[in-house]
């Protein structure tokens, strides 16, 4: 099925609807160019939400039909959802996965129904089937994140020393360590040198890592941080990975004074430009996050399947970068960008991507 079956199944005008369990599921579009199965993680993230709706509404407008899914962060939810689309016949799969050790089997019955499938901003491993990626530039994102935790420290001139306090990502996510990587690239050198001082001597990812990118996880941790380090000393920064880490942070400082005229929150950072976080940056208490524009990456991954299934060359720019434990795979790569409570309104909001009345 899949590919091959394209014009038998466009023939037939095959309009495929697939109830996979907890998730929801859209079928519609005119479908005569075929059906994409798009598997998204879930609904509890503003971002996967805003990537499906973009993603569906570019293919359907390319002449696709869609069948798209959220697992509410369940492996197994998301594993059955895939073999349905599979068993549907679908033309390509798109997935962003809820955990990328976990789709190896379920990328192999694609593979063997020669289905393509294309992960998106998550790299899916251990998987042969996977044929393309496309994502954002994920060691840039902790750069961006390192790079601005030293610039407004202004850590080149001043003597210090200053306490910073370290959180990861989920540990299931293969993007989390890049962002935690590229952050130290950055962040190392001043560590090493005692400039920053990490004063839960808390520093290796698989310490840090937050399961399921989960706030009151992160505020939970940051709680006993805290009270276990800061009884008599002040947190000056705080590398958080994305923004639902970041908020459960600024929820836990405040709950102990932090953010008052006398005590001001420490640099705290961020990723995906959620609207909460937008609020809190303008408000002074998330300081900075890091925007990826998702229309722009389900723009690519509708150019990507739309070449795939026309049978033209496929666009990538990054053939060396993303190895998944059996190939390298072919990548198409974004840039992300820092924003803050200067620049979010020319970024997030004359942009179109988020309105005034988001951030109110």
């Amino acid at each position: 099925m899949g590919l091959k079956k394209f014009l038998a199944s466009a023939l037939l005008g095959a309009t495929v609807i697939s109830l996979g369990a907890c998730g929801t599921s859209d079928s519609s579009g005119s479908g005569e160019n075929g059906t994409i199965g798009i598997a998204m993680p879930s609904k509890a993230l503003e971002r996967w939400e805003k990537d499906g709706d973009y993603m569906v509404e570019q293919l359907e407008g390319n002449g696709y039909s869609t069948d798209i899914q959220y697992a509410q962060d369940s492996v197994p939810t998301q594993v059955s959802q895939i073999e349905n689309m599979i068993t549907k016949g679908v033309d390509v799969i798109v997935i962003a996965s809820i955990d990328g050790e976990a789709l190896t089997d379920v990328v192999s019955k694609a593979q063997d129904q020669d289905i393509p499938v294309i992960a998106y901003d998550r790299l899916i491993m251990n998987a042969d089937g996977i044929d393309y990626y496309c994502t954002f530039d994920n060691f840039q994102v902790g750069v961006l994140q390192g790079q601005y935790i030293v610039d407004s420290l202004d850590l080149e001139n001043e003597v210090g020393p200053f306490n910073i306090e370290l959180f990861g990502g989920a540990p299931d996510d293969n993007n989390a360590r890049f962002f935690f990587d590229g952050a130290m690239s950055i962040l190392q050198p001043y560590i090493d040198s005692g400039k920053l001082v990490v004063k839960s001597g808390q520093t290796d990812f698989n310490k840090i890592a937050i399961k399921n990118w989960d706030g009151a996880t992160a505020q939970a941790r940051m709680d006993n941080l805290l009270s276990a380090s800061y009884t008599d000393a002040t947190v000056d920064a705080v590398l958080a990975p994305n923004d639902a880490v970041a908020m459960g942070i600024v929820s836990s400082l405040k709950g102990v004074g932090y953010g008052s005229s006398d005590r001001p929150m420490p640099i705290i950072t961020g990723q995906d430009a959620e609207a909460a976080s937008v609020k809190s940056i303008i408000s002074d208490g998330q300081t900075m996050t890091v925007f990826k524009n998702t229309q722009e990456l389900a723009d690519v991954a509708a150019r990507m399947v739309d070449q795939i299934i026309k049978g033209e060359e496929v666009e990538v720019n990054d053939t060396e970068t993303y190895n998944n434990n059996v190939k390298n795979v072919p990548t198409y790569l974004l840039e992300p960008v820092a924003v803050d409570k200067d620049n979010y309104q020319e970024i997030l909001i004359d942009s179109g991507y988020l309105t005034a009345s988001d951030v109110e």
